[in-house]
């Protein structure tokens, strides 16, 4: 993730430039690059870069576009608005695997909050990239823009949810044990008549449930424990 660097062309909102260092820090990036910025530094990115104070504190700022990118290998366009002529079009996760593949310095290139990014700007690029959305509301915030493509960044990586604690499994003993209780509860409190289908039924519903824990069946056999006191 260090070969990649985020643009943000002319921003003028210094909240925004703040927003968008956040939301680079939680997925990995730290390389923000401002081009022409209106105000920068403000007191206003500093309270929008909540626990990304590094990030922003190293942001380097350029002239031009053609200075932050010169560099790079290649360069990203982010645009909401087709254009009759521009360079090859990617969607926001295409392009973020055609990236992390350069293996190389890259750069993800933001315009202005209100104008976006100029002709000139956009053919400095070799890609467009689209971030796919609903008709009628395609144009994002610029930091929320940063956290969709910082994100799709990060999957490229092959980054995976982190598995959940591992259990120890209820054996086959172990739910025959509950279904053994399940019995004993529903008889003694006249709840199963004879000829009921509660055996199969019951049997069929916890079939459904992937994979039991052992707590939780002791979990359910210790309900069923209290109840049976009562």
């Amino acid at each position: 993730m260090s070969d990649i660097r985020i643009v943000l062309c002319r921003p003028s909102h210094p909240g925004n430039i703040g927003a968008a260092a956040r939301a680079m820090k939680t997925m990995g990036l730290s390389d923000l690059r401002l081009v022409a910025p209106q105000r920068f530094p403000a007191p206003e990115d500093a309270w929008m870069a909540t626990h990304a104070a590094d990030v922003l504190a190293a942001a380097r700022t350029h002239a031009t576009l053609t200075e932050a990118i010169a560099d790079c290998a290649a360069a990203f366009a982010l645009s909401a608005r087709p254009r009759e002529w521009s360079p090859q079009v990617l969607d926001a996760r295409a392009a973020a695997a055609r990236a992390v593949a350069l293996d190389a310095p890259v750069a993800f290139v933001f315009g202005s909050e209100s104008a976006g990014l100029s002709n000139d700007e956009l053919f400095a690029c070799q890609f467009l990239v689209h971030i796919p959305a609903a008709p009628g509301s395609s144009s994002l915030n610029l930091a929320q823009a940063v956290q969709v493509v910082s994100y799709e960044l990060l999957m490229a990586q092959g980054t995976a949810v982190p598995p959940m604690r591992s259990e120890k499994l209820a054996t086959v003993d172990d739910i025959e044990g509950l279904y053994g209780h399940l019995e004993q509860a529903a008889t003694a409190n006249d709840f199963m008549a004879p000829g009921s289908k509660l055996r199969e039924r019951w049997r069929r519903l916890f079939s459904r449930v992937p994979a039991l824990e052992r707590e939780e069946v002791n979990i359910l056999r210790g309900l069923l424990k209290s109840l049976l006191k009562k």
